[in-house]
Formats: C-alpha cells, sequence, structure tokens
C-alpha cells in the first residue's frame, strides 16, 4: 500500500510541473487553469533531478562579468524563447530588468534548475533584479506557495529556500500538511504559534494573490520557467538546457538594458 502511494505521488509529482510521457497533450488543474503536461525536462547533458544534482556544480556556470553580453544569434524568437504581449508588468524597481523565475519546491525538474541559478546569481550584472514566484496552481502547490511566503515573511526565506527542495526530494517528505509544514519550520527556530501566525496572515495572503495573478499574466504553463522583464519567457526544453537557458536570460537582460 505505502509503495502504491509513493508512486502515486511521484507520478502527481511529475504532471503537476509539467513532466509527462505524452508531450503536448492538456489538463486542469485543481483550480481550473490550464496545465499544459510536456516533457520540459533539460537535455541528457543536464544533470537528472537526483540529491546530488542539489551538491553539482553546474557546468558553464561560472560567474559572469556584471556588463551587458553581446548578442550571440544563437538564440531566436518563436523557438528558443517567447515574447508576451502586451508586456506585463515587474515588482523591480525602476532601472533594474526583472527576472523572474516560477517554480514549485515539489518538481524534480525545479530542483534539479535550482543550483544553476544559485551559481549564476553572484554573477548577474548589477542591474538585473532576480525575483522567485511560487506557482499556486492547484492545492498542493499552493500549499508550498503559502510555505515559501510564509518564510520570507518570518526572515527565513533564503535561509529555508534550498532545505525545502531537500526535504521534499532527498528526505522524502512531501510537505504535504500545515502539521508537517510546522514541524519543517521548527527545525528553523520558528514556533507553531509564530509559524501559524504568518502562515495566515493577510502579507502572506495578498502574496498569494499576486502570484495567481503573475503566473496567469505571464501564460505559465509549467515550471520551472523564467520570465525576464515581463516580456520574454522560456524554459530549460524551450532554450535547450539550461546552461542555454542562462546565457539566453544573460542575453536577454542585456538588450533590455540596451533598451531602456
Amino acid at each position: 500500500m505505502e509503495t502504491k502511494r509513493l508512486l502515486m505521488l511521484a507520478a502527481l509529482l511529475v504532471a503537476a510541473c509539467g513532466g509527462s510521457p505524452e508531450p503536448g497533450s492538456e489538463q486542469s488543474s485543481a483550480d481550473g487553469l490550464p496545465v499544459a503536461v510536456e516533457d520540459i525536462a533539460p537535455p541528457a547533458a543536464d544533470p537528472p533531478a537526483t540529491p546530488s544534482a542539489q551538491a553539482a556544480v553546474p557546468s558553464g556556470g561560472a560567474q559572469r562579468p556584471n556588463a551587458p553580453a553581446a548578442a550571440s544569434g544563437r538564440f531566436q524568437l518563436g523557438t528558443h524563447y517567447g515574447r508576451l504581449s502586451p508586456t506585463q508588468p515587474t515588482s523591480s524597481s525602476p532601472g533594474q530588468v526583472e527576472v523572474a523565475e516560477i517554480f514549485w519546491y515539489g518538481c524534480p525538474h525545479c530542483y534539479t534548475f535550482d543550483p544553476y541559478l544559485q551559481e549564476w546569481q553572484p554573477g548577474k550584472a548589477d542591474y538585473v533584479s532576480f525575483v522567485r514566484i511560487p506557482a499556486v496552481w492547484n492545492p498542493l502547490v499552493r500549499l508550498h506557495a503559502r510555505a515559501f511566503y510564509t518564510a520570507e515573511a518570518l526572515g527565513k526565506g533564503e535561509e529555508m529556500h534550498e532545505a525545502f527542495f531537500r526535504e521534499i526530494h532527498v528526505n522524502g517528505n512531501a510537505l504535504d500538511s500545515e502539521a508537517k509544514l510546522a514541524q519543517f519550520f521548527s527545525r528553523f527556530g520558528i514556533d507553531e504559534a509564530a509559524f501559524k501566525n504568518a502562515f495566515d496572515s493577510f502579507a502572506v495572503h495578498t502574496n498569494l494573490q499576486r502570484a495567481d495573478e503573475l503566473s496567469r499574466r505571464y501564460q505559465v504553463s509549467s515550471v520551472p520557467s523564467v520570465v525576464v522583464n515581463g516580456k520574454y519567457t522560456s524554459d530549460g526544453s524551450m532554450a535547450g538546457g539550461y546552461d542555454a537557458l542562462l546565457e539566453l536570460i544573460d542575453e536577454l537582460t542585456a538588450s533590455e538594458r540596451t533598451a531602456n
């Protein structure tokens, strides 16, 4: 019975973040938001979603200079990235070019992509603002999004971010209930009352509503997805792998900086 439950949970995790053996089909989430079911795993050259991937140093992930990157001509609109029309608002300061990652802690592809982003961030250009936006399209995904914003509200966002991934993908704890989340937060010095107050707070509720709105505005159908300056969208599959996706982000942000 336990094996069957775990297999069903694994299938749910892959389906919910966009992975499926049947590319191109569609399903609806619990919220009624269309979820494209397509295989968005990176090419074989990228590491699989295993515990070792979290500690791996991504190839090509060296720090990038804080200067605009020259357009390589390698990436084509419509093939390697898409264009949102109209351009959507961002939450970053004027003069900043925003890079937003839409993710879910339960998604194995997001778990694989996260160390690439961690390696990329220290060397990103000064004018680039990186933000994370959790997906919210069904009850379990929304629960994890609420946990993400709860950690931020408690000043534990950065400290807990990688730990969320490890708890789910390495330790096998799905964090699929408020009680499990409360116990998890206690490991970081957050007592149950403080967790509950933040978890049910107006600020967290407001952030969830905004994440839901942005996911719809950005037409997000699978995770992990990246949105550059509210204008361009891509993922590992479109770009040709996670190293290529980071190169694409650098080119698009440099282009946006020049345009502004």
